[in-house]
């Protein structure tokens, strides 16, 4: 039984693991995803990975109206979110797209 168990997960495409850790009203840790983003150093709230294939979230950059899943404009103050882009032991792995942001 737990084998089995085991195997389904291992199984699982990645977007099934995508749609757990983002809520359905396209929230992380609480923090909506969309809107005004700070990329930091530091103390972050949501540490993120670009990757090119099976991301977590498709991102658009738009220079207004981030009013939709996805899609974000890079501020250098009074941010909605703090990231910081890492390598390794992200929060979220995202993919930088020119249309169709949200979820994979």
């Amino acid at each position: 039984m737990i084998c089995g168990l085991a195997l389904a997960f291992w199984m699982a495409p990645p977007t099934a693991y995508a749609a757990s850790i983002i809520g359905d009203d396209c929230t992380f840790k609480g923090f909506a995803l969309h809107g005004k983003v700070q990329i930091v150093e530091s103390f972050p709230d949501i540490k993120v990975k670009i990757v090119d294939s099976f991301p977590d979230l498709k991102v658009r950059v738009v220079t207004s109206f981030a009013d939709k899943c996805g899609m974000w404009t890079f501020v250098e103050s009074f941010p909605d979110i703090k990231i910081q882009y890492v390598d390794s032991f992200p929060d979220l792995k995202i993919q930088m797209v020119t249309s169709y942001p949200g979820l994979p």
